[in-house]
């Protein structure tokens, strides 16, 4: 009877119910997949192994150098010829404090308008009490010129400059040098004999003062100075690189003329004329070499000494 069957899944009404269906999986296959992605992007494509050749071969390149190392102090250059023969020789400068009411002599005069050639530099009229404070009462004859804090260069900045211009480094290290006349009077022969910067320990050494800057007759506006906490460490971070590390010492085993290890990547290093090199630096070094001094001298200013050196290594090179 109709109705009545007890036949598994028979209809008995014409209305439409819920099935099993597909999900919507159906519908979203015939969905698109999106834009082609392009043929480097595709896995097994020529250009995809292109690209994938080419990442390979920019992970095993030099690394590129760290730009921006640490910073020194800001300083305050005070008397009215110190201030003059700062500007005068490049000295960098942001501000030019000048007292209120200043006898405007000759001195005066000059240093105002080597300042205002700057275009750069900010001229601040300051009473005497606050050029007093800013000073600690030292004898500041009314002109006060601040120095801004000097920017060093990270240690691979300066090997990465050699090779960059196709050249095998050259690099001088200073162990114990205090003098920043010294360091000034270096950084202008490393400049002078195609070097390419100096490395100085932040401890127990000289940094890039204004007198520095005034002993380099402006070359370390081009010569970057490069700052570390452990010279020795530093020193090993160059010899994996690849470069030679030589010390100079006066009981050295070499001449600086015999020395074949001067013609390639090599870094010179320079101790006090005092004490020479530290224990680990000396023993750090590669070679130790001195410079034959048929006078008798027992040793040389450091400034002297890295001319020599450099000069030598600047002649091989050429040759």
């Amino acid at each position: 009877m109709a109705g009545n069957s007890q036949r598994r899944n028979r209809r008995t009404s014409n209305k439409k119910g819920a099935t099993v269906g597909s999900g919507g999986q159906r519908r979203k296959g015939l969905e698109g997949k999106g834009p082609t992605p392009p043929a480097s992007a595709r896995k097994g494509h020529k250009k995809n192994r292109i690209a994938n050749a080419q990442a390979k071969q920019a992970a095993h390149r030099r690394p590129a150098p760290r730009r921006g190392g640490p910073k020194g102090t800001s300083e305050m250059v005070v008397g009215r010829n110190p201030v003059f023969e700062a500007l005068r020789d490049g000295v960098p400068a942001t501000t030019l404090y000048v007292q209120q009411f200043i006898d405007n002599d000759e001195r005066v005069r000059d240093v105002l308008k080597l300042a205002g050639e700057r275009g750069n530099i900010h001229l601040m009229e300051a009473p005497r009490p606050e050029l007093d404070r800013m000073t600690n009462g030292l004898n500041h004859q009314g002109l006060v010129l601040q120095v801004p804090p000097y920017e060093y260069a990270h240690p691979e900045d300066l090997t990465a400059a050699a090779y960059d211009a196709h050249e095998d480094p050259l690099i001088v290290a200073l162990d114990g040098v205090t003098d920043p006349r010294n360091l000034g009077a270096i950084v202008r022969s490393v400049s002078a004999f195609g070097g390419h910067g100096v490395v100085v320990p932040e401890r127990r050494a000289a940094g890039m003062t204004a007198g520095a800057w005034k002993s380099s007759a402006g070359t370390a506006a081009r010569t970057p100075v490069s700052r570390v906490t452990n010279l020795t460490r530093a020193l090993e971070g160059f010899q994996k690189e690849g470069l030679t590390v030589v010390g100079l010492a006066a009981n050295g085993e070499h001449t600086v003329e015999d020395l074949e290890a001067l013609d390639g990547p090599v870094v010179i290093v320079i101790g006090s004329e005092g004490k020479g090199l530290g224990r680990l630096v000396g023993e750090t070094c590669d070679y130790r070499v001195r410079i034959a001094m048929p006078g008798g001298a027992e040793s040389l200013n450091a400034g002297v000494a890295a001319g020599i050196v450099l000069y030598e290594v600047a002649r091989r090179r050429k040759g």
